[in-house]
């Protein structure tokens, strides 16, 4: 990729004084130069697949199938359906803008870009926010696979590790972040790759017994056996589950060849996973059905390996959902840091945060802020509660996604020239933000609540710090 130009204008100063960082000097397939500063691109479609795949497949296999049966039924299935196909409308405008901004920051860069400061100011803060919700969540299924793993070899401990657990693992991926994206990424292909051959064949045995091809027996149940309100309830519960696509273009400042590696990364990990998670949830409800299901909590799919394949089965699905959870969460940290990063460099937050470690090239100051309020939430250790909150924050972002996309479309800035370009427009990105703000609506009004809070106390922030300051693209 040649070196792109200016994404637009930036202009004015927060109360501390500082304006925005101008934009990069250069943008090719390699790096980005920030003046004397260099951040090098280091992932690629391998690692870009892996950031999206490894933050979805742990949530969405290993802690949601007990909560979302218990929820909806059979008709859980649906549910992670739905999620799939709004993750997929959003992926599509997604990937048209990442190829157009290819800048750490992601649907806060495209946003701000292409509506404005106060737009990108509610939507960056309330992402980095719903990361760190995001993150806690994760952390805190880890430490329940951990607890799983401990009593299935027979060790007791006079505490409930689970909180500790995730703190402990959470200060650690922070440490490891810090140590160089590049380590972070061999990781999480390293940690993928495990995944996806223990998940293939485990999901391979259990399709297989379900429709009788091994002569087990399977429980049959009414699909929708919740009532159909449910089914949408609990969409909006397990969207967490698809949160990952967005995070490959948060480090889009970080991919290789990103005109290519941006669309095949998104789009491909929202269709490998979907198909993942409709049939985990097949295989679990045929082995105990939806009731029962519902009563093992996050650790269900423990118990219908146990069922299928006896103790070894239980031990590979721990060890396999202590690999996932850990995975999302290491991704998840790694894109907390990047909007925080760009928000910085927009004087949106202090400078200070967006300082690069010259030994490692990596935004340590950023990687501290994400680290510390994601271990306060994961001390709460509220499952559903985090999950549900990381998904509003996420869906008011991802209907604004599609909104900014129409918007650039239609201005048609001489900046704006995306190398991919998504199709059915204007029809798909319309049914994108609908789809997406249409399903907040079924949320815990707990969880609308803080999202809400969230969300203004972001506004009123930008109002105080940054109110002269001017992110708009340039027309």
């Amino acid at each position: 990729m040649a070196d792109q130009p200016v994404d637009g204008e930036t202009t004015g100063r927060n109360v501390a004084g500082e304006a925005p960082a101008e934009e990069p000097e250069a943008v090719t397939d390699d790096v980005t130069v920030y003046d004397d500063v260099e951040l090098e691109r280091t992932i690629g479609l391998v690692g870009g697949l892996a950031i999206g795949i490894g933050t979805m497949i742990g949530a969405g296999i290993f802690v949601f199938p007990g909560l979302a049966a218990n929820n909806a039924g059979l008709a859980a299935t649906l549910s992670f359906a739905i999620g799939g196909v709004i993750a997929l409308l959003v992926a599509l405008p997604a990937s048209e803008l990442a190829t157009a901004m290819p800048r750490s920051g992601g649907g806060y860069y495209f946003i701000s870009r292409g509506m404005g400061t106060p737009y990108g100011a509610i939507v960056g803060l309330g992402l980095w926010l719903g990361l760190v919700f995001a993150s806690a969540f994760y952390l805190v299924g880890m430490g329940h696979y951990s607890t799983a793993i401990l009593a299935e070899i027979g060790v007791g401990l006079s505490f409930d590790p689970v909180v500790a657990t995730g703190l402990l693992f959470g200060a650690g991926l922070t440490v490891l972040s810090i140590g160089g994206t590049e380590n972070t990424a061999k990781l999480q292909n390293g940690v993928v790759g495990v995944l996806l051959v223990v998940l293939t064949g485990f999901l391979t045995y259990g399709t297989l017994d379900a429709v009788g091809v091994f002569g087990g027996e399977t429980i049959s149940e009414a699909f929708f056996s919740q009532g159909y309100f449910p089914v949408l309830t609990t969409a909006a519960l397990v969207f967490t589950s698809y949160l990952g696509f967005a995070q490959v273009a948060t480090v889009a400042g970080e991919i290789e060849q990103p005109g290519r590696n941006l669309p095949l990364a998104m789009v491909g990990s929202v269709l490998v996973v979907t198909v993942f998670y409709v049939v985990t949830i097949f295989v679990a409800t045929s082995v105990f059905g939806a009731d029962r299901l519902g009563r093992f909590g996050e650790t269900a799919m423990v118990e219908v390996a146990r069922d299928l394949l006896g103790f070894p089965g239980a031990v590979a699905i721990l060890c396999a959902g202590l690999l996932a959870t850990f995975s999302s969460a290491n991704a998840s940290i790694l894109s907390a840091s990047r909007a925080v990063y760009a928000l910085s460099r927009d004087a949106l937050l202090p400078r200070t945060a967006s300082t690069i470690n010259l030994r490692y090239g990596t935004p340590h100051v950023a990687l501290l802020a994400a680290g510390g309020p994601i271990l306060v939430l994961v001390a709460t250790g509220q499952v559903e509660l985090l999950a549900e909150v990381a998904s509003f924050l996420h869906l008011v972002m991802y209907g604004l996604i599609c909104v900014a996309m129409i918007v650039l479309r239609r201005r048609n800035p001489g900046w704006y020239t995306p190398s991919y370009r998504m199709p059915g427009y204007p029809l798909l990105p319309t049914l994108g933000a609908l789809a997406s703000f249409g399903l907040i609506a079924f949320m815990q009004l707990a969880s609308i609540g803080i999202g809400i809070a969230v969300m203004i106390v972001s506004y009123l922030w930008y109002r105080y710090y940054a109110g002269d300051v001017t992110l708009r693209g340039d027309v």
